[in-house]
């Protein structure tokens, strides 16, 4: 996700539940540090293309009766805190117009220039106080690489795992497996004269 390197807007602080009141009268995109807004950059084309195929492969593999994949919704986390994953999957049911996603059991992000710090370090803690969220992955945009954070044995503490080229992301909690291939197939890297795949 693209959370810009600004600082969040000036002005009162405000309450998880007033954000989601005035995200819905705002343009442009924002996320809640927990007090105020903090606008979020635009995407680019590559990050789509990633951000697409981590759905495709998604929705190839899961029971849609059972399972919902969605993206750009709100996901609360620590401190009052409002995050939206790049691709968030949930077998909670709740009401279409549910501004935060209950149950959320897997979590990935695209990692772009403007939001490495908060997606490599914020986001892994965030997402790591959430009991529900058992895998978050980082997507990288200058190479086909995975950064896998999981728990093991029941831990709270996530464990680092990367992925490569040739690797297969293994998705336990939800009973299915991607080769990272997958994920990059069609994406063009920094210095690469054709898409990868």
């Amino acid at each position: 996700m693209n959370v810009s390197l600004r600082p969040a807007l000036p002005g009162p602080a405000m309450t998880r539940e007033q954000f989601l009141e005035w995200d819905g009268h705002e343009a442009g995109r924002w996320e809640f540090d927990g007090v105020r807004p903090v606008p979020m950059t635009g995407v680019s084309r590559e990050h789509g293309r990633i951000v697409t195929r981590i759905i495709r492969a998604l929705a190839n593999r899961l029971d849609g009766a059972v399972w919902d994949i969605l993206t750009d919704c709100g996901l609360a986390t620590v401190g009052g805190k409002v995050r939206y994953p790049d691709v968030q999957v949930t077998r909670t049911e709740g009401p279409g117009s549910a501004k935060l996603i209950p149950g959320t059991m897997v979590v990935f992000e695209v990692v772009s220039p403007s939001s490495v710090r908060t997606d490599r370090v914020d986001k892994v803690r965030e997402y790591a106080a959430v009991a529900s969220i058992c895998r978050y992955v980082v997507a990288e945009q200058s190479a086909a690489v995975l950064t896998v954070y999981h728990r093991e044995d029941g831990s709270q503490d996530w464990r680092p795992l990367p992925l490569a080229a040739g690797d297969v992301l293994e998705l336990p909690e939800l009973g299915i497996a991607v080769p990272v291939d997958e994920i990059y197939e069609g994406v063009a890297f920094p210095g690469d004269d054709a898409p990868a795949g």
